[in-house]
């Protein structure tokens, strides 16, 4: 463990740093993989580490796990948005049909109406037709 101290200016306190190069799977481990974001501005990008500080390769640990975790949320985002658009595609088309279900309802009711309306007329003029015949029967047999 190497530890500094430093007192920037009599007035100011001292200022410790303290960091160990005996654990160094943290920095085997950032070694390993080299981070790149294509989905952060260049300005949010994870800085390479310091290497021989342990805080700063955990810093740049956190900041490549929040970056992955950015990425996950930008993907989950853009697929919730195209199945709304999906949906409201969707929905318009339900409603389409809807329009067309009640137009055809009311058109059924309509030709239902008018349908039972010359089934009356019908038979009335049947009827009507049936009486001139019994009444016009009467006046042949007497000719």
């Amino acid at each position: 463990m190497i530890t500094s101290t430093r007192r920037v200016s009599p007035d100011k306190s001292e200022v410790r740093i303290a960091f160990s190069l005996d654990d160094t799977s943290d920095v085997k481990d950032v070694e390993d993989v080299p981070q790149t974001f294509p989905d952060l501005e260049q300005r949010l990008q994870p800085v390479p580490p310091c290497m021989s500080l342990r805080e700063s390769v955990q810093v740049y640990k956190e900041h490549c796990r929040m970056a992955r975790e950015f990425h996950h949320v930008k993907h989950d985002i853009a697929v919730l948005e195209d199945r709304k658009r999906k949906l409201l595609a969707e929905l318009g088309e339900d409603e389409k049909v809807a329009a067309e279900i009640a137009r055809l309802e009311d058109e059924f009711l309509r030709l239902t109406e008018e349908n039972r309306s010359l089934v009356t007329v019908h038979n009335e003029r049947t009827q009507q037709l049936e009486t001139l015949c019994l009444t016009d029967r009467p006046t042949q047999d007497s000719s």
